[in-house]
């Protein structure tokens, strides 16, 4: 949306999949008409889609509501230096997923725009970007959640994964799946050539409480992995789910039914679980569980590592998982 505003002389008509005509996108729209955009609703007042006039847009000064998504952010951030007048950007409330904000800044900076970041104030001043001689992309750590799910869910207490590539170091704020599953079982032990995870025995602790208020996209996969583990837990900063691919709160709790797991929302944006069993209980009778993915690749992503749990699930429409990780599939079938 961002950029195809900036696109001048252009005319567009921005639209997409049912589910993205449900997800708001007033709050990007309302910045970059203050920005000097021109951009109306093409059906529903706030959601896709868009009718777009690409033009040099002036810039200046703009608020944005921050505990939303990130991604309206980091689509302002971008387009920035484009503007006439730079951007200053504030933003109000609490900061939703700020890894992704850093991210994004630690890139534009690669490729030669500087940006200040001062509490909930963003400073880019108009410039031109200009590429490195190289560039060596990261290997997406998100990606990397579903290998600790798997070790983590392993019968095997021999597991070992080596995922090449993953360094300690990382721009990426999901990173933290390192932190993150290691009270699960999963030791981390970064090579020259990544990442080798290794199972161990963990003890089990009350509750295993956490906020992954920076970190939503690891929050499916780490919801899984405890519910077949029987781990209690208490999961907050989860509000940005309610909007993402599909309703992930909704979806999680209904697909987990099927395990004999109960999740309950006590209060907004939080996830609790509370084992009432030792071990996962399948319902209708012991079936396949099958696992409905609502047009999310998350979704599809997170209940695969189910199978060596319950010895096999059923992915409907596993194509989603095209989305971000195209071969999860065949990878999984050379793991056997």
């Amino acid at each position: 949306t961002a950029f195809l505003a900036t696109r001048v002389g252009k005319t567009f008509l921005l639209t997409g999949s049912q589910r993205m005509k449900q997800r708001p996108i007033a709050p990007l729209v309302e910045a970059l008409r203050a920005l000097g955009a021109e951009i109306d609703y093409a059906a529903e007042e706030g959601f896709p889609p868009l009718r777009i006039s690409g033009k040099k847009l002036r810039g200046g000064t703009v608020e944005l509501p921050a505990q939303i998504s990130s991604q309206y952010v980091s689509a302002l951030l971008m387009i920035a230096p484009t503007l006439e007048q730079g951007l200053h950007l504030h933003l109000r409330g609490e900061i939703a997923s700020a890894p992704y904000i850093s991210m994004t800044l630690a890139l534009m900076k690669t490729f030669g725009v500087e940006a200040k970041w001062e509490g909930n104030q963003l400073y880019v001043p108009s410039a031109s970007y200009h590429g490195p001689t190289s560039f060596a992309v990261e290997p997406d750590w998100s990606a990397a959640s579903y290998w600790y799910e798997l070790v983590a869910l392993s019968p095997d207490p021999e597991t070992r994964v080596l995922l090449r590539g993953l360094h300690a170091e990382s721009v990426q704020g999901d990173a933290a799946c390192v932190d993150l599953f290691a009270p699960l079982g999963v030791k981390t032990e970064f090579t020259r050539e990544g990442a080798c995870l290794t199972k161990q025995n963990a003890p089990i602790s009350a509750l295993y409480q956490r906020d992954f208020s920076a970190t939503p996209d690891l929050a499916q996969t780490l919801v899984v992995t405890c519910a077949l583990l029987r781990r209690a837990f208490r999961f907050t900063g989860l509000a940005s789910l309610h909007i993402k691919e599909t309703d992930r709160i909704a979806a999680l709790t209904q697909e987990l039914q099927q395990f004999g797991v109960h999740l309950t929302s006590p209060t907004p944006g939080t996830l609790q679980y509370v084992p009432d069993a030792p071990s996962p209980q399948l319902l209708d009778g012991g079936g396949v569980p099958q696992i409905h993915t609502y047009d999310d690749h998350r979704m599809a992503l997170a209940f695969a590592p189910a199978a060596l749990v319950t010895g096999a699930v059923e992915i409907h429409h596993p194509e989603v998982i095209s989305k971000s990780y195209p071969h999860y599939w065949d990878d999984l079938r050379r793991l056997g």
